[in-house]
């Protein structure tokens, strides 16, 4: 079983009150500043928030619940023939290769990538105490692909992906999804903060924040899977 952490020290906001802007328009940004302590993360995710990085160096953490929130249900997920016969030519493994499947995902060649040193540490942390977790795609013996987030009861919150070869962050989205489902599968839920044309392609859907937070206790309120520490 995973190590409970020091419960943190700081008040994180409740995301289904909070409004931004002059007119109070809703916005994912719900809040700035904590730390990335093991407990803050924790209790962010368990509230419904997840963090980023700010737009600078020395910026506070910027803390995000999106008003549409990416999700997949185990049974929404949608695996092409061609996706099929690939996964065939891929092995799966769990937690073989943490650090560096969260630096596959932090490689600054990548557009858009926002994982810096803290995200790294602070996820380190939590993969140490048994909290965060990595479903890599390997073949002939070289990490190919591959994926990493937390997992909390029901939820698998999803934070990146990357791949070296065609399919492999797919493969490692398919190998999680096969991962999850036991007895309490209707009641999973993996979590994948945006929707992109990548993902909506497998069956990731938007849900609106509301809807999200209000399913997320009956998603926390189950055991976690075996192969991720439960019992």
């Amino acid at each position: 079983m995973p190590t409970e952490p020091p419960p943190t020290t700081w008040v994180l906001p409740d995301p289904s009150i909070v409004t931004t802007g002059g007119l109070g328009d809703l916005d994912d940004l719900v809040a700035i500043g904590a730390d990335l302590e093991p407990g803050t993360l924790l209790s962010a995710y368990r509230t419904g928030l997840f963090p980023m990085p700010g737009p600078r160096r020395d910026d506070p953490a910027y803390w995000f619940c999106p008003v549409e929130r990416g999700v997949l249900p185990l049974d929404c997920l949608q695996v092409s023939r061609s996706l099929r016969r690939s996964a065939r030519d891929f092995e799966i493994r769990v937690n073989t290769a943490f650090d560096e499947v969260v630096a596959g995902c932090a490689d600054p060649r990548r557009p858009q990538g926002w994982i810096d040193r803290d995200i790294r540490r602070a996820y380190g942390r939590l993969h140490e105490l048994g909290w965060a977790h990595s479903v890599e795609t390997w073949r002939d013996g070289r990490l190919v692909g591959g994926l990493y987030g937390v997992a909390l009861g029901g939820l698998f919150a999803g934070e990146s992906m990357f791949h070296r070869e065609r399919d492999a962050s797919k493969v490692a989205l398919l190998g999680l999804v096969e991962l999850l489902r036991d007895e309490h599968a209707d009641r999973r839920l993996i979590d994948v903060q945006w929707q992109t044309p990548h993902l909506e392609s497998m069956g990731v859907m938007e849900v609106p924040r509301a809807s999200y937070l209000s399913m997320l206790p009956w998603v926390l309120d189950v055991p976690l899977p075996e192969v991720f520490g439960g019992e």
